[in-house]
Order: structure tokens, then C-alpha cells, then sequence
């Protein structure tokens, strides 16, 4: 091995110790920004064993980050070709949501200007392809996804299962290295409406054998064209029409049940469809009377 390879990896090294010190679990990497050992079954004959882990070997990807320094150094021993190494999002104590921004970070101020949350000041690393990873923090009941281009194009979220390449790696394209002014900082915990996109939907409940009353099914197919941002501002409009008609109640749970699928909570679809009712209540009891 080269003098400056040795060098590399002792960094990596190094800075894999100092974050496992704080806690995060990590991995060495290779150049490629890909785990560095290889799977202990990727001679098994038959198809891939569906293993992370369990049979005690190393060689599992993120399943074999570790916060222990021997451990660590155990890891690093067997990858002496590792140049930087990886930190597991969604593991205690941490429980750390990477936001991955591959474009302008217009795109993610624009975003929160529109849910209304912000984005907070937290610890952030610059990639070699002049992108960046801004490193939140989660709460222990929600478990967030991996996710590519689902929050916005562009932006990618790294969450359980998930891992971040530490700053003072060095891969292929270049170093990574904690943002001019966020090197003090620790990861911020997640806003609640940000975490909120970036946990999936509920699952749509099994539809009930009831017929849609009649002109309910145009209201429905209306809910479910919706596309992100327009999602609450149709359903709205969809339930005002329905209790306008005299439908309201009857077709309240298939909306929810629609607006659900496009990316609402039921919870936020129940209180919107809630809001359409106390509006049209006034109007619909003088439309009863003037008769």
C-alpha cells in the first residue's frame, strides 16, 4: 500500500473513532462510498441468504455499523483499502435522518416555506459533486424511510437502513468535509411537519362493501388526481361540494380513505373534511328552510 493510501486510511480511521464516540454507529467504506467488506455469503451456492448479521460474520453493509472502538477497529483491520466510512441513520442514541440535497438548497427552503416549518441550523457536510447532507435527528417512535426524489427532486433522505458517508472520507470524486460554520453545531432534531412528509402514509384501509352515493364517485376520482400541494386544497373542495349536496356524512370515510392514498395522514384528511362541514352546515340548514 502507498504511502498517501496508508494515510487515507488512517484518517478514515481515525474520524470513524471520533463519531463513534459521540455514539454513531459506523462502517468503513471504500473509494466508491460502498460498505468495504464484502458479503460472507457471495460465494454460497443457491440464491443470496437473507442475512444482516445474524450468522456473527462481518461483510453486512450498514448492519455491521458498530459504536464500539475495538469493534470499529476490528472492522477497519479487515479493510485496510477503506478510505472513509459510513454512519447508520435511524440507530440510537441518535436516531439520524440524512437530507441528502443533490440540487440548490432553494428547492428544500421552498418546500419549507410551503409546509411551514424551518429549516433548522444543524450539522451539515459538503460532497465532492458540490452537494450536501444536512444531519437531523428523529424521535424513537417514528421510523423514517429511505427515500430518493419523494420529498422533492433532488432530494434524497437517508433513514433507517440507511447510512451517510462521514465527514473527512475521501472517495473516488473527492472529500467530504462539515459545512464552513456547522462544525460545532449537532444534528438539530427533525422539524414535525418536515418529519411528517418523510414518514410513509398510513396504509388505506380495507374499502367498505358500501355503494358511493350518487354524483360521490366524480368527488373522489376529484381527491385522488390531486398532486403534492393541491392535496388538502381538493379534498376541501371535494367535501364542501358533498355536504352542499346532502352526501357530506355518507361519503366522508371514502374521502378520507382517498385522500389518504394521495399522501394525507387520516388524521389531517378527518379534520379537513371536518372544516367542510362546519362551513357548509349554516348554508345548507338555510337551504332546508327557504324551501
Amino acid at each position: 500500500m502507498a504511502a498517501t493510501d496508508r494515510r487515507t486510511a488512517t484518517l478514515a480511521l481515525a474520524h470513524a473513532l471520533s463519531a463513534a464516540e459521540r455514539g454513531l454507529p459506523v462502517i468503513p467504506l471504500s473509494p466508491t462510498k460502498l460498505p468495504a467488506l464484502p458479503s460472507p455469503h457471495r460465494n454460497a451456492p443457491g440464491p443470496p441468504v437473507p442475512c444482516r448479521g445474524e450468522c456473527g460474520l462481518p461483510g453486512h453493509g450498514v448492519h455491521d455499523a458498530t459504536a464500539d472502538p475495538a469493534a470499529v477497529r476490528a472492522l477497519f483491520a479487515l479493510a485496510p483499502w477503506a478510505t472513509g466510512y459510513g454512519v447508520a441513520c435511524g440507530r440510537p442514541p441518535h436516531r439520524l435522518i440524512g437530507v441528502d440535497l443533490d440540487t440548490s438548497p432553494a428547492v428544500l427552503q421552498r418546500l419549507a416555506a410551503e409546509r411551514g416549518f424551518t429549516i433548522p441550523d444543524t450539522f451539515t457536510v459538503l460532497t465532492p459533486s458540490g452537494g450536501r447532507h444536512l444531519w437531523l435527528t428523529g424521535p424513537p417512535d417514528v421510523v423514517v424511510p429511505n427515500s430518493a426524489g419523494r420529498l422533492a427532486p433532488g432530494i434524497d433522505i437517508r433513514g433507517a437502513g440507511g447510512y451517510l458517508v462521514g465527514p473527512g472520507s475521501v472517495t473516488a470524486r473527492g472529500a467530504y468535509r462539515p459545512a464552513p460554520g456547522t462544525a460545532a453545531l449537532a444534528p438539530a432534531p427533525c422539524p414535525p411537519a418536515l418529519l411528517r412528509l418523510l414518514t410513509p402514509p398510513a396504509p388505506p384501509r380495507t374499502p367498505r362493501p358500501t355503494r358511493t352515493p350518487r354524483g360521490g364517485r366524480a368527488l373522489v376520482h376529484f381527491v385522488l388526481a390531486a398532486r403534492q400541494g393541491q392535496r388538502n386544497a381538493r379534498l376541501f373542495w371535494a367535501a364542501c361540494r358533498a355536504y352542499e349536496n346532502g352526501i357530506g356524512d355518507a361519503l366522508a370515510d371514502t374521502l378520507t380513505d382517498a385522500a389518504v392514498r394521495t399522501g394525507l395522514t387520516a388524521r389531517e384528511a378527518r379534520a379537513t373534511i371536518a372544516s367542510a362541514a362546519r362551513l357548509t352546515a349554516p348554508r345548507a340548514a338555510g337551504g332546508r328552510r327557504a324551501r
